[in-house]
């Protein structure tokens, strides 16, 4: 079975990459690893943690979204609502929501949902963001929970993946058939150029 190891990165959009950078790298503290570009393309990665990443593609016609409530329902095509980023302890918790009001930043109250505590706030594109620190004493990832009182019928088959709902490989790909194709970034880390369009 696959083990994946967290979000490698989510790809988000902006408009001002300086006002993100000032944002996730100053404000958040979320190191700025990579940054991939030329003149009207830029791709710029923010470390979350060890395993995980935050990018944002910088386009010049991209305005901030208009803010919606976090976990509000809408209507007509959709995609995203918002991102909850982890923090370890209550204090760092605390200390978010402060930085947040400090730089004058909308930021909730501390939310408690149970298994979590939460902050809610948006950053400078307009993205719903969230801050959650696990509640000490319950753990859903070691102890699943399925609360809805009216689960939908693959829910009822419990946490773990059911295997045989999709169709098996009969062929894995052998080694001396897998190919890299170059892509952005690329030409920086390995010197091989990919074609613009």
């Amino acid at each position: 079975m696959i083990k994946f190891n967290g979000i490698n990165h989510l790809a988000m959009a902006t408009g001002d990459m300086d006002a993100t950078i000032r944002f996730w790298r100053d404000l958040l503290g979320m190191r700025l690893v990579a940054g991939l570009g030329y003149p009207g393309y830029r791709h710029y990665f923010f470390e979350i943690s060890d395993d995980d990443m935050i990018a944002f593609f910088e386009w010049p016609k991209i305005e901030p979204a208009p803010e919606k409530e976090h976990g509000r329902p809408v209507s007509g095509p959709f995609i995203f609502d918002h991102v909850s980023f982890g923090v370890e302890t209550e204090d760092e918790l605390w200390e978010l929501k402060d930085k947040l009001s400090a730089a004058d930043v909308w930021v909730s109250e501390v939310i408690d949902h149970g298994f979590i505590h939460s902050i809610y706030a948006f950053d400078p594109n307009g993205i719903p963001i969230e801050f959650s620190c696990n509640v000490k004493s319950i753990d859903v990832r070691k102890d699943p929970k399925m609360l809805d009182s009216s689960p939908s019928a693959f829910a009822k088959e419990g946490p773990e993946p059911q295997a045989d709902k999709w169709p098996r490989v009969d062929r894995p790909t052998p080694e001396k058939e897998r190919k890299f194709y170059p892509g952005a970034g690329s030409e920086y880390f390995h010197g091989i150029k990919k074609a613009r369009k």
